[in-house]
């Protein structure tokens, strides 16, 4: 199978790969640019557990080819603080105790960051909408939809 040049703007960086073809974006992200945040759950695209921002929206990075996003803008978990300084969306999870055992947490924090970008000032029912596509086996969700919440107001 021939190969794929595949340039990606990840997280601000101008990045170039050689990939096949069949590729998932989640399997680029975490194997060639060592980004390990999004993780792999159902492998189907129902848990969102491996959530990424595609141009500032949410997708599902094990359900999308690599080169269907080619030249493209993808932020991931690794992406939302600047330097040392959390993303506010990250400051609410760690004070509100939205993070237990974390494996949910990368996705629930893209899925979360995408509704903010969308909707600075989303009500609850906006919010466990956005997040309805994420799985948690640990939190009962309470504690995430407080924590959006509470970025919201800060932003």
């Amino acid at each position: 199978m021939e190969k794929f040049n595949l340039e990606l703007n990840v997280n601000g960086e101008a990045l170039a790969f050689n990939i096949l073809p069949n590729r998932t974006l989640l399997e680029v992200l975490r194997e060639e640019a060592g980004l390990t945040g999004a993780k792999e759950g159902c492998g189907e695209g129902v848990c969102g557990h491996c959530t990424v921002l595609l141009d500032d929206l949410p997708i599902r990075a094990c359900l999308t080819l690599a080169v269907e996003v080619d030249g493209r803008a993808v932020t991931t978990v690794e992406g939302l603080a600047a330097g040392e300084t959390l993303d506010p969306l990250q400051e609410a999870f760690i004070e509100h105790g939205s993070v237990q055992c974390g494996f949910c947490t990368p996705g629930m924090l893209m899925s979360a960051k995408g509704l903010l970008l969308e909707d600075p000032q989303p009500d609850e029912q906006k919010i466990r909408h956005a997040l309805s596509g994420n799985i948690c086996r640990c939190t009962g969700y309470a504690k995430i939809v407080e924590a959006v919440e509470a970025a919201a107001k800060k932003q």
